[in-house]
C-alpha cells in the first residue's frame, strides 16, 4: 500500500468524495468487531473514533457483529462487547447485525460474481502456495501478506455452471486484471495507491471451509447498510483497494474512509486479541472514563475535561466538539 505517485496504469481512482452530494439519509458509519475477545484498547480507538466522527458530522453510528469466522468467535464475546461499548457510552442508532445470519447476501453476491465471469475455484492450501512461492525465488517478509501466484487460475475465466455453496474443499477467488492499480484518498492519510497484483494477487471471496471471507462479506453489508463512512484502523488500510474493487465490480457506491493510528504493544506490535491484550476496564463509570481519556489521548484529543466529577456524557460531548479528522496524525 503506497501513496501516490507510482508509475503504474491507474486502472480505477475513486472520484474526491467531496465533490459528490451526500446520499439522501446522510452521514451513516458503523463500527464491526469481531467476538473473538472483549474489547481492548486498540479496538476502544476504533470505536471512540468512529463514533465521534459519525456525532460530529450528525450522522448514525451502527453496530455490526462479524461472526463469520465461527471457529475463532467464542460464545458471549459478542454481548460482552455490547456491554462494553455501552458502559462507555458508545450507543448505536440501530438494532446491531451479525454476518452469522446474512450468509444468503453474501451468496448472492458471489453468483453475481459467478456470472460476471471474474471467479474461479481454488484448490490451493496456504504451504502450497509458500511452496510454490518458494521455487520461484520469493520470500515474503513476516506480517506481510503472501502474494497469490496464480497456480489454479485458469486461461480464461467462465461461468462455473455448477457453481453451489455446497462445495467443499474448495475456495473462490477474484480474477483480477492486469495492470489494476486502485487510487483512493484517506481523509486523514491522503491519497493511496495499491497495485492489486503486485502487492495481493487473485484473493479468495469464499474459503476451502465454504466460509466468505471478510473481503467480500464487509462490502456486501456497507452496501446493504448504506455505510457512507468508514472509520477504522490502519490496520485496515491494505484491504481498502481490493474493497473498493469488488464494490466497483458489484455496482455498489465506495464510501469514504479514514484510517486511524494503531495502538502498539511495548514490542512495537499491534495491540490485538492475537497477542494476547488486556480487556478493557468497564465495570463502573470511572474505569470506562479512564479507559475513553487513554483512546482520546491516542487520537490526538488532549484538552478534554479530566475531572473526575464529569460524567461520561459530559464528556463525550466535549470529545465530540474538539473532534478533527486531522488531529489524529499530529
Amino acid at each position: 500500500m503506497n501513496k501516490t505517485g507510482g508509475s503504474h496504469e491507474i486502472i480505477l481512482a475513486v472520484p474526491n468524495l467531496k465533490n459528490l452530494s451526500p446520499p439522501a439519509d446522510g452521514y451513516r458509519g458503523r463500527f464491526a468487531p469481531s467476538p473473538t475477545g472483549p474489547l481492548h484498547g486498540g479496538s476502544l480507538v476504533a470505536a471512540l473514533g468512529s463514533w465521534l466522527d459519525a456525532r460530529k458530522n450528525q450522522g448514525k453510528w451502527l453496530l455490526r457483529i462479524e461472526d463469520l469466522d465461527t471457529p475463532r468467535c467464542i460464545p458471549g464475546i459478542d454481548q460482552e462487547i455490547l456491554r462494553q461499548l455501552l458502559a462507555c457510552g458508545l450507543s448505536w442508532d440501530e438494532e446491531p447485525t451479525w454476518q452469522s445470519k446474512h450468509q444468503e447476501r453474501y451468496q448472492k453476491a458471489l453468483e453475481r460474481l459467478n456470472a460476471l465471469q471474474t471467479i474461479y475455484s481454488c484448490t490451493c492450501s496456504r504451504q502450497t502456495i509458500a511452496n510454490v512461492l518458494e521455487a520461484q525465488g520469493v520470500i515474503t517478509p513476516r506480517n506481510q501478506e503472501i502474494v497469490y501466484p496464480g497456480t489454479c487460475r485458469p486461461k480464461e475465466v467462465q461461468l462455473n455452471q455448477g457453481f453451489s455453496k455446497q462445495v467443499s474443499g474448495t475456495a473462490w477467488r477474484l480474477a483480477l486484471p492486469p495492470d489494476l492499480t486502485i487510487e483512493f484518498e484517506d481523509l486523514a492519510l491522503g491519497k493511496q495507491d495499491q497495485d492489486l497484483n503486485r502487492e495481493v494477487g487473485d484473493f479468495v471471496l469464499r474459503r476451502r471451509d465454504a466460509v466468505f471471507t471478510y473481503q467480500l462479506a464487509v462490502v456486501v453489508d456497507d452496501a446493504d447498510q448504506g455505510i457512507t463512512h468508514i472509520v477504522r484502523g490502519q490496520d485496515l488500510l491494505s484491504n481498502t483497494a481490493r474493497q473498493i474493487y469488488l464494490q466497483n465490480i458489484l455496482g455498489y457506491p465506495t464510501p469514504s474512509y479514514l484510517h486511524l493510528p494503531l495502538v502498539l504493544d511495548e514490542h512495537g506490535e499491534k495491540l490485538s486479541k492475537q497477542t494476547l491484550a488486556s480487556a478493557i476496564q468497564t465495570e463502573n463509570e470511572q474505569q470506562a472514563l479512564h479507559e475513553l481519556r487513554k483512546a482520546a489521548i491516542h487520537l490526538g484529543l488532549r484538552n478534554l475535561p479530566d475531572g473526575k466529577a464529569i460524567s461520561i456524557a459530559e464528556w463525550l460531548l466535549a470529545a465530540t466538539q474538539a473532534w478533527n479528522r486531522k488531529v489524529t496524525f499530529f
